[in-house]
């Protein structure tokens, strides 16, 4: 009789502990990063068309060997959106990388992109080229980051 009691209560307990169980949901806190503006840019293009007078103005003055020119990488389709990638290069090297569209569709996609993009910028600008560790958890953004990543390389002749 009193396993059939210490059964019961152990079954009651353990259901009460399954029960008040709470997943861990996503914190508003983690917000993607501000995907950088591409309107009025063409892509593989160097130069922004949408840039102020004054930095055009400022550009033709200075040499080309010591102007930067920004090339915008083909757009990856992944499994969850498209990831395209800008990068910078100055007198012949990479100066800045910027994931300027990447999947935000959902709480999720933003959660992981929220810590794979800025990883991914960080890496690539260190680099100066396409052989960068994937992110772990972000395997398709990464995929689709290098194939960009590459081809904005290509086009600048890097």
């Amino acid at each position: 009789m009193k396993r059939v009691i210490l059964a019961i209560v152990s079954t009651v307990a353990s259901l009460v502990l399954v029960l008040s169980f709470k997943t861990h949901s996503p914190s508003a806190a983690a917000t993607p990063p501000a995907a950088v503006g591409t309107s009025g840019t063409s892509t593989g293009t160097s130069g922004s068309s949408s840039s102020s007078s004054s930095s055009t103005k400022s550009s033709t003055k200075s040499s080309t060997s010591t102007s930067s020119k920004t090339y915008t990488g083909d757009s990856a389709m992944t499994r969850y959106g498209p990831v395209q990638v800008q990068i910078t290069v100055k007198n012949g090297a990479v100066t800045n990388v910027a994931a300027t569209d990447y999947p935000t569709g959902d709480p999720r996609d933003a959660q992981i992109n929220s810590y794979a993009i800025p990883q991914l910028n960080s890496e690539a600008a260190s680099a100066g080229n396409a052989n960068i560790d994937m992110v772990s958890g972000a395997t398709y953004t990464s995929e689709g980051y290098l194939s960009s990543l590459q081809s904005a390389l290509d086009k600048a002749g890097l």
